[in-house]
């Protein structure tokens, strides 16, 4: 499988080890980095699950920081639109900083839509076992009749392009490590399948 593609322009570089690596710092959290990410449509509950799982992880003693889609474009990818092109970078560059957190030894959590399967499957062989891929099953029906920042409704009267599940598709994961479903299940539900699959992976 062929990784992100990059206009490579850095030149005369070399990596430098650092002398504080990551076991040393995982050690001295007490806990196994791992990169948790949320992908499903807008409006199927990603970011309320991804910020009470946050914050279960927090009352239980964990660093964590969470990634959200909108917010990550306020700032690092704010000059990137909604083109396919614009997405796939979207996702290269915070993939790039989730890999640096799950290095320093942090709960790393992420909800972005991610349509695209392709893109999810060079951030699980960016990350490898460190990947946790979770996939927020809800109905696009559901998904509009919640609409919390209106967006449907401006997709479906034209004012937004390339809307995913409108005019552009989502593609549902093969095998994720986790499906949950908002429209079955309590968000407290949803938190605990999820912090069940990660018990044993986040204890050092």
């Amino acid at each position: 499988m062929e990784g992100f593609l990059l206009n490579v322009k850095s030149t005369n570089i070399s990596w430098h080890r650092a002398l504080v690596d990551r076991e040393m710092r995982e050690k001295l959290l007490g806990q196994n980095g791992i990169l948790i990410w949320f992908t499903g449509l807008s409006g199927s509950g990603k970011s309320t699950i991804a910020s009470e799982l946050e914050m279960r992880l927090y009352n239980m003693g964990r660093l964590t920081y969470l990634l959200d889609g909108d917010n990550v474009r306020h700032g690092l990818n704010s000059n990137l639109g909604f083109t396919k092109e614009d997405r796939i970078e979207n996702i290269r560059r915070t993939a790039e900083v989730c890999k640096l957190f799950v290095d320093s030894g942090i709960i790393t959590i992420s909800t972005f839509i991610s349509p695209f399967k392709d893109d999810r499957d060079k951030v699980r062989k960016l990350l490898g076992k460190d990947f946790v891929e979770v996939y927020v099953d809800c109905p696009l029906e559901v998904c509009e009749s919640r609409d919390p920042k209106g967006i449907y409704k401006k997709a479906r009267n034209g004012e937004i392009k390339d809307f995913t599940g409108v005019d552009s598709p989502y593609e549902v994961p093969d095998n994720p490590e986790i499906v949950v479903s908002t429209n079955l299940d309590t968000v407290q539900q949803c938190v605990n399948k999820i912090l069940d699959f990660l018990s044993c992976k986040v204890q050092e």
